[in-house]
């Protein structure tokens, strides 16, 4: 693979930057137009809702006042009445609350108005201090006749008067529909803007997601479509990827890993041919152990035999007609032979474990120790031991001779290599998961947790024979039994006083077929 000057490219940090600060100005922008469109919107509808139109609806409630002064005046000069006076005091009233109105709903914004507005209040003025007022006082003195005087100065006090307000009105009506269009102007701006702004958006993410796609997601895929390739075992494939800079380094650095393991794996094999090599040669030189143990043992029975039958003769005939010395050699000669015999009898049983395989059947342990035990009751009695088994035992898959001979060889251990006191001999079992954990635990002389492992060695002795009777093959053999029934066997070193004794069966499951 030829290596990528990824010094030249872009970083995805910088790409991923880049995209996100055109996204956030493009937003920007259109937030912006939105915003600039919403204002002038804002302000036409303020403009038509809240300032001139409701000013001109009052203009004309103004204009409505004048009218019901001019009648009411009208009235009573034709009629005298005081009671035609009545919309003359009202109409005044209304003129004061429109004019308010008017002028809180113009404000500041519209000098102009505000100016006509004065303009008309004092028309408004004029009218009634240069005719209503004379006007009702000359009805009150002289009577309804003498109204027909000032009628013409009053009609063109009150024409001034009405057509200021009619023409404030007329310009309030034209200023209104101009703001009305300018809010139509601006509504179909803001939907326009709006629009556009959506579309621009959706435009502008595509290009972003198509961009971050190409310089992003693409050569991800890519490099984990060739990583897929070599984790599916076809390590030759060579990784080369394009991107920015992470990416390239990143394939970089797998193309580097798979050299890596290349080599490894070449190192791995050739280790497994050497290893299958030496397990081949070693399952023969085991095969041939085992055959040369169990041709040995056998036969050197008949001789052996033959040796300590005439040693016996030897000793039986001429016991006492030679000296002390050759009956001592005599003595000897017949407790070697009958050691011997042990030994190899001992020896032809270790080399038969797991070569000559019986079918295993449903063992109950319990029967089992209680066979051991009985058979054991000579020993128990002689050395006054007390044996607690649990009530509990389980049942396990097996053979039952060789597992009897594992509680025998401890049991048995437990009655030799006792002290002082009394042998104690306590046997329990717990489920630990798929295994059945069991301990015997006896009071004993104890074993040094150095020889935790040595005591497990055939013809691995810790006492001399003339303290303690034995071939050394006991504790090997219940190893060699426990592994062929899938257990361990250890000593527990924790204790501080006699010796423990831990080994694990497996749990024979309740739908388990009594027979394989």
């Amino acid at each position: 693979m030829t290596t990528p000057d990824y010094t030249t490219r872009w970083p995805a940090k910088r790409l991923l930057f880049a995209s996100v600060a055109i996204l956030i100005l493009v937003s920007g922008g259109a937030v912006g137009a939105v915003a600039v469109s919403l204002s002038q919107l804002t302000d036409a509808r303020l403009l038509v809702l809240e300032q001139i139109g409701p000013a001109r609806r009052h203009v004309q409630e103004l204009s409505t006042a004048f009218v019901n002064q001019e009648t009411g005046v009208r009235g009573f000069a034709l009629s005298g009445r005081d009671d035609f006076l009545a919309p003359y005091l009202s109409g005044q009233g209304d003129e004061r609350t429109a004019l308010d109105n008017a002028r809180t709903r113009i404000g500041s914004t519209s000098p102009a108005y505000t100016e006509e507005l004065g303009r008309i209040e004092q028309y408004a003025v004029e009218w009634r201090g240069g005719y209503a007022e004379p006007l009702i006082a000359q009805v009150r003195a002289q009577g309804p006749s003498a109204a027909a005087a000032s009628t013409d100065q009053g009609k063109q006090l009150f024409d001034r008067l009405r057509g200021a307000t009619d023409d404030l009105e007329a310009r309030m009506a034209v200023d209104v529909d101009a703001a009305r269009a300018k809010l139509d102007r601006a509504a179909n701006i803001v939907l326009w803007v709006a629009l556009s702004v959506g579309v621009l958006m959706v435009g502008l993410i595509a290009v972003v997601a198509f961009v971050l796609y190409r310089i992003l997601i693409a050569p991800l895929a890519g490099l984990a479509e060739q990583v897929r390739v070599v984790a599916s075992g076809d390590f030759a494939k060579q990784v080369d990827v394009t991107g920015p800079r992470e990416i390239v380094m990143l394939g970089h650095d797998i193309d580097g890993m798979r050299h890596r393991i290349l080599a490894d794996l070449e190192s791995v094999q050739e280790a497994h041919r050497r290893l299958d090599a030496q397990s081949t040669e070693l399952q023969r030189s085991n095969a041939e152990l085992e055959q040369f143990a169990y041709v040995a043992s056998h036969d050197l029975q008949e001789p052996l035999r033959k040796v300590a039958s005439f040693c016996q003769l030897l000793e039986r005939r001429y016991g006492g007609q030679l000296d002390d010395r050759a009956d001592q050699y005599i003595g000897f000669a017949v407790d070697g032979a009958k050691r011997m015999q042990v030994l190899i009898n001992d020896l032809l049983a270790f080399s038969r474990v797991g070569r000559m395989a019986r079918e295993h059947t449903i063992v109950d342990l319990g029967e089992v120790v209680g066979q051991v035990v009985a058979s054991l009751s000579p020993a128990i009695q002689e050395a006054e031991a007390t044996i607690d088994v649990a009530a509990d035992l389980p049942s396990v898959r097996g053979e039952a001779s060789l597992l009897g001979g594992v509680f025998q060889n401890l049991i048995g251990n437990a009655l030799k290599f006792h002290g002082t006191e009394k042998p104690e001999v306590r046997l329990t079992v717990e489920r630990t998961d798929g295994f059945w954990t069991f301990t015997c635990r006896d009071n004993g002389i104890g074993i040094d947790s150095e020889y935790a492992e040595r005591i497990f060695v055939i013809f691995q002795r810790l006492h001399h024979k003339d303290a303690y009777p034995g071939t050394g093959i006991g504790l090997a053999m219940c190893r060699k039994i426990i592994e062929y029934h899938g257990g361990t066997i250890w000593l527990d070193t924790d204790q501080d006083t006699g010796t423990t004794f831990r080994f694990t069966l497996p749990v024979v499951e309740e739908s388990e077929p009594p027979h394989e």
